[in-house]
């Protein structure tokens, strides 16, 4: 499988998966032992787990959308940057709701099998603009530096 075709599979898991909630789709692109590890949350989780944290995050930010910036493949691995923009208008994950409009940056590191299956994502999303764009205090760094 070339480059393009792997950076194909992630921009397409992105789009039915965050911008569109076709999770069952999505689910499809997972290998078996897909594991998904995000900033957001404190540990990994399994295909259900991602499907459970995607619908949670999608009832806050019904009008969520995520644009990818950079896409970039080198073998097995895929690097993204997005930009996630939308509203919090349900609470989620100890966050209020806000009338502000939210633009979030994430990179996700994306390891891919030799059947362009997903079987890691790993996103690191810049939690700090997220909380001073919500008006909250920025955490400690102390407590910035635990898992």
């Amino acid at each position: 499988m070339s480059l393009d075709e792997r950076k194909k599979v992630v921009c397409q898991h992105i789009d039915l998966s965050w911008n569109k909630g076709r999770l069952a789709l999505s689910e499809q692109l997972h290998s078996r032992d897909f594991l998904y590890k995000s900033s957001f949350i404190g540990h990994p989780v399994g295909s259900a787990g991602f499907a459970q944290i995607v619908q949670t995050v999608r009832h806050a930010m019904p009008d969520l959308q995520i644009m990818i910036e950079e896409c970039i493949a080198e073998g097995y691995k895929v690097v993204t940057w997005s930009t996630l923009i939308g509203t919090i208008q349900n609470p989620a994950l100890g966050y209020p709701p806000s009338d502000k409009v939210l633009s979030i940056s994430a990179m996700a590191f994306w390891t891919l099998t030799p059947c362009n299956e997903i079987q890691e994502i790993c996103t690191m999303f810049d939690m700090e603009s997220f909380r001073a764009q919500l008006g909250l205090q920025p955490r400690p760094l102390a407590e910035t530096a635990l898992p």
